[in-house]
């Protein structure tokens, strides 16, 4: 008997130290525009994001079509708060199939960029896992 209360506890105490290290809010956020406006708009929704929810927030930018150009080093606008933002946890992906279709070359996109086979499933893969959807 003891030994099954034993691990029942054990079993509730791991599933309590789970909860405790996912995060809080999960935030997937498309950009698929070459509005440079509105690239300026998502860093500093990230800021104010991060800074009303907190530390415990986990946010993936989804840059695809138009918008690759906010993670390719010679058109970006936002390079230096990419780099600030991908520091403090930021994830940054790229969408493979704009790549390939505009023959981009990966070495052009800024080192915190990672990547993803499609940027629209990305979106829709995140939302049905729960996360929260913005788009400027």
């Amino acid at each position: 008997m003891k030994k099954i209360l034993f691990t029942s506890v054990f079993a509730l105490l791991l599933g309590f130290h789970a909860l405790a290290q996912s995060p809080a809010h999960k935030i997937v956020i498309q950009v698929n525009t070459s509005d440079t406006t509105a690239w300026h708009g998502v860093v500093r929704n990230i800021g104010n994001l991060q800074s009303a929810l907190g530390p415990n927030t986990s946010i993936e930018v989804v840059a695809h079509g138009s918008g690759i150009g906010l993670l390719i080093g010679s058109k970006t606008t936002q390079k230096a708060k990419i780099a600030e933002l991908a520091a403090k946890g930021v994830s940054f992906v790229a969408c493979e199939n704009t790549i390939r279709m505009n023959k981009i070359d990966k070495a052009t996109l800024l080192p915190q960029s990672g990547f993803v086979p499609s940027g629209v499933a990305e979106v829709i893969l995140k939302q049905e896992a729960g996360w929260s959807y913005l788009k400027p």
